[in-house]
């Protein structure tokens, strides 16, 4: 039998995690240094990957790069790969989290569907000649039932959890698992702000779950390790809620 600790072991291993300066993906980025990963800190702005890839390296000890990428921008994500392909020799772990919640539609599918889809696309034959690897797109409850206020940020969740199926059964062959995760409520830049704008948006949002709070970002990082992990071994195709008890 496996250690249980060891199965959560990221030593050795090379993670991309998209959107990773602010939020969610911070979190994520700073829990798989710790947990031994070397970590690929990309955003749309160089600068802002530069400083939260130093403090990430300096606290973890791990070594981390700062590259940026605008996933919206479907040219631009090729060389990308090709940059972290050639500075590690492999991809063992995609963390698809970049996201946006703007009101035209069109923008936002082109980052929260079309640019996992393309970083998906060009990541996984570089994880399947290494033996396999794990993606992990992050969605949101919202993509079950979206608030009138955010109808094509939910949509566009929707679409990327019935991507990550298809994507889970055309890679299975490859060893490359492909799973998402859906959050509740969390507090984020984007929740936190809608809250200086409606103020009250907080209390709204923690009547949702059953233990009736918004979670604190650092929540995302256990879910998250256990998908990228070799804990979650035999799990592909699936959407595990961290939403603190919201129904689907």
């Amino acid at each position: 039998m496996n250690d249980p600790i060891a199965l959560f072991d990221l030593t050795g291993e090379v993670a991309i995690v998209t959107g990773s300066t602010r939020g969610l993906g911070r979190a994520i980025a700073e829990g798989f240094a710790r947990a031994g990963a070397s970590v690929v800190i990309t955003s749309r702005k160089q600068d802002r990957c530069d400083a939260v890839a130093a403090e990430i390296g300096e606290t973890t000890g791990n070594s981390v790069l700062p590259l940026a990428c605008h996933v919206g921008d479907w040219e631009a994500v090729p060389a990308f790969v090709d940059e972290v392909a050639n500075a590690y020799g492999r991809i063992d772990v995609l963390v698809n989290n970049a996201g946006i919640n703007p009101t035209l539609q069109k923008r936002v599918f082109s980052v929260n569907v079309e640019g996992a889809l393309r970083m998906s696309q060009c990541v996984a034959p570089v994880m399947r000649d290494g033996g396999g690897g794990s993606i992990v797109n992050v969605g949101s409850m919202e993509g079950y039932a979206s608030t009138p206020i955010s109808v094509a940020y939910g949509a566009s969740k929707a679409a990327l959890r019935h991507l990550t199926v298809s994507m889970a059964n055309e890679w299975a062959p490859w060893g490359v698992r492909v799973n998402i995760l859906s959050p509740g409520p969390f507090a984020t830049d984007m929740i936190t702000s809608f809250e200086e704008q409606q103020p009250g948006t907080m209390a709204m949002l923690a009547e949702g779950p059953a233990q009736k709070r918004v979670a604190g970002v650092s929540e995302i990082v256990g879910p998250a390790l256990y998908l990228a992990s070799r804990a979650s071994s035999f799990v592909t195709g699936d959407d595990i809620t961290v939403s603190g008890g919201m129904r689907k």
